[in-house]
């Protein structure tokens, strides 16, 4: 009787440790913090994109489809574009994605291996899952006009 009453209490204690520990964590970021500053702002953006153009340089079938692109203007414009989509304090004005990817030739394959080395860039960036979830999901609706023409 007296280890499942010290087995209650450590058990208790733990999930009270536990809490507490939840409960610091999220009082570093306000409940109102946007995706933004939750991904970690803009020097968190750039090393997004940083990391993303390395794996696709690394994906010979992938890096392709930027034969002919400058490819300094895609990170500066895709870091807007990341940032815009973050409620940051950026305004993406470049090309929409119908116009910039016409006629690209994109397969799903190609775009899904593309949004699972975006979330394995904010993953290595540390960004939280939550953040990662929230930006890929606003990124989704983009799907139809990058593969619009395709």
């Amino acid at each position: 009787m007296r280890s499942l009453c010290a087995l209650r209490c450590t058990t208790m204690a733990s999930v009270f440790a536990g809490a507490l520990l939840i409960t610091g964590c999220s009082a570093h970021q306000p409940q109102n913090a946007t995706l933004y500053e939750r991904m970690g702002g803009q020097a968190t953006i750039d090393a997004v994109v940083e990391n993303l153009l390395y794996r696709i340089a690394d994906d010979d079938e992938i890096v392709s489809y930027f034969a002919n692109s400058n490819i300094d203007l895609f990170a500066a414009s895709l870091a807007t574009q990341l940032c815009d989509v973050a409620d940051g304090p950026c305004q993406y004005d470049g090309p929409p994605m119908d116009r910039a990817h016409q006629t690209m030739g994109i397969t799903n394959a190609h775009f899904n291996r593309v949004v699972e080395y975006l979330d394995a860039a904010m993953a290595d960036e540390n960004v939280p899952l939550a953040a990662r979830n929230d930006m890929l999901g606003r990124l989704a609706p983009m799907y139809d006009d990058v593969m619009r023409l395709q």
